[in-house]
């Protein structure tokens, strides 16, 4: 499957090109772009989605009242954060985040659907542009979020991811990842992938593999290790994990998850990531900033609604920091 549209002649010679410096950009060991940046005060970072009751990407998105609204919660709590696309909303935030003093840094998504080579060649464009406008605040790229482990639902070719990830690092002078499941990380096959990366961002959900709530930390510290062991040379960060607060009777949900979901449960666990994120320096994005009640299906108790510190409405639930 191809990740680009038809091109005319000049373009694809462009591309070729483009494409021929990318395989030389291949992140060989010893020539890895650092991340995270230098004098982070603290490696806890956070995802952030930021489409409100009504909004969803693609269609209605937030204005620039409510992404400054967003900021202002975020920026004395995280440093960094985490977005999943280049379109959309991605320019007004960064331009907001300018604005309100450069706060917090961005670690720029690069969305790779399977089947839409037009949206993906927008995103790389997207990605590359928005880089080289707000180097103050774009400290590295995310080419894919989950598109290699089994489950996904937007699974893509490695070929396909490949030739992003190389383009892309080819492109800018930071950082460039991708985000997958710690159980594509740890196949063999992963082992490709983490050659084209400067870091590789790890997802690890207790919730979702079956864990009780004083058995989360353990877990995502082993998922950690084991990712370590197997990627050695490569920094291995963890790029989601989190606990929800509600989830539905029916679906995956109700038969993997066997941890109880609540507030006092999700502050627990943020609690103890915090904590343990801070005594040895891993950079770790908890998943996420808020709820967003466009994901998952109709029924309001659908799981991926509810991850979130604070609701939609930006009321704050138990795990939320408390307001300066």
């Amino acid at each position: 499957m191809r990740c680009v549209p038809a091109l005319g002649p000049l373009a694809a010679f462009a591309l070729g090109a483009a494409l021929a410096l990318a395989t030389s950009a291949a992140a060989a060991p010893g020539e890895r772009r650092p991340f995270p940046p230098a004098g982070l005060p603290t490696p806890n970072a956070v995802c952030y989605g930021p489409h409100r009751d009504g909004q969803r990407p693609g269609a209605a998105e937030p204005t620039a009242a409510q992404l400054r609204q967003d900021a202002r919660l975020l920026r004395d709590h995280w440093p960094l954060l985490r977005i999943y696309g280049a379109g959309g909303f991605a320019p007004t935030l960064l331009d907001v985040l300018r604005q309100e003093g450069g706060r917090p840094l961005v670690v720029l998504g690069v969305w790779i659907a399977p089947d839409d080579s037009t949206a993906n060649r927008a995103e790389i464009e997207a990605a590359v542009r928005l880089a080289a406008a707000y180097p103050d605040l774009v400290v590295a790229v995310c080419v894919g979020n989950e598109t290699q482990v089994s489950w996904s639902a937007h699974r893509c070719e490695p070929a396909v991811l490949l030739a992003a990830l190389r383009e892309v690092r080819a492109r800018v002078a930071v950082p460039v990842t991708t985000a997958d499941d710690f159980n594509f990380w740890n196949k063999p096959e992963s082992a490709a992938v983490a050659a084209e990366i400067d870091f590789i961002l790890l997802h690890a959900h207790p919730l979702w593999n079956g864990r009780q709530c004083d058995e989360a930390l353990p877990w995502l510290q082993a998922q950690l290790a084991d990712a370590q062991a197997r990627h050695a040379g490569v920094p291995v960060f963890i790029g989601e994990t989190g606990w929800a607060t509600r989830r539905h009777t029916e679906g995956e949900q109700a038969t993997l998850m066997k941890g109880v979901l609540g507030e006092p449960e999700q502050a627990r666990f943020h609690a103890e990531l915090r904590a343990w994120a801070d005594s040895v320096g891993v950079t770790t994005f908890c998943f996420e900033a808020f709820d967003e009640n466009w994901k998952g299906g109709a029924h309001p108790d659908e799981v991926e609604k509810h991850w979130g510190l604070w609701r939609s409405d930006r009321s704050p639930k138990l795990a939320a920091p408390a307001a300066e």
